[in-house]
């Protein structure tokens, strides 16, 4: 299958039910050696329906979060990209994936393959949408990467829940009451540490 025909795909996909996707994922499902060719068009941002690509691929990972692990350097090379709403919230579901099966599960794969410099590009991306205007999805999962991350007994993530804890104390004021009671539940996990 050629880019032609991903995007061809991706251009039949429709809107964003999870039917939708779970139809194009199928597809994917059936060929894997096509994974990377579908994340490679995630972070083509001047195709208009990159964010189409980003919610297979959420699909594909929600069902086997181990396809990923090949891609992890593309994948956190490039999530830096994005500014389309659409795919930062499951580029964000994502990385708490990851975060939660490196730090909370010790899945092997992770912890073996996922390397300071991914959790350090995660992290950094993390603390972007936390201070811009992404929406409340995306800064939830990201609240859920930060805090698994900051969990690590490692010097150079020792910061990691200090700067969280002040980012949402600052914000609540302005943000919705979803993300106040996000907040809420991760300042309460931080302090119990």
């Amino acid at each position: 299958m050629s880019e032609i025909a991903v995007k061809t795909l991706l251009e039949s996909m429709g809107s964003a039910l999870r039917v939708n996707r779970l139809r194009v994922a199928s597809v994917f499902f059936q060929q894997p050696e096509l994974f990377f060719d579908l994340l490679k068009i995630c972070f083509e941002t001047d195709y208009k329906l990159h964010h189409k690509a980003m919610w297979t691929i959420e699909m594909i990972l929600e069902k086997d979060l181990d396809s990923i692990i090949p891609h992890i350097d593309y994948f956190t090379q490039n999530i830096h990209k994005l500014k389309h709403e659409s795919a930062i919230r499951p580029t964000a579901k994502i990385c708490k994936w990851i975060a939660e099966a490196y730090v909370k599960k010790h899945k092997t794969a992770f912890v073996t393959h996922v390397k300071p410099i991914h959790i350090e590009r995660i992290v950094e991306t993390g603390f972007d949408w936390m201070i811009t205007e992404t929406k409340v999805a995306a800064k939830a999962y990201t609240m859920d990467t930060l805090y698994y991350f900051g969990c690590l007994n490692f010097e150079n993530y020792d910061w990691i829940h200090h700067e969280l804890k002040n980012i949402v104390l600052q914000n609540s004021s302005k943000e919705s009451s979803a993300y106040k009671a996000h907040g809420r539940q991760i300042l309460g996990l931080m302090n119990d540490l």
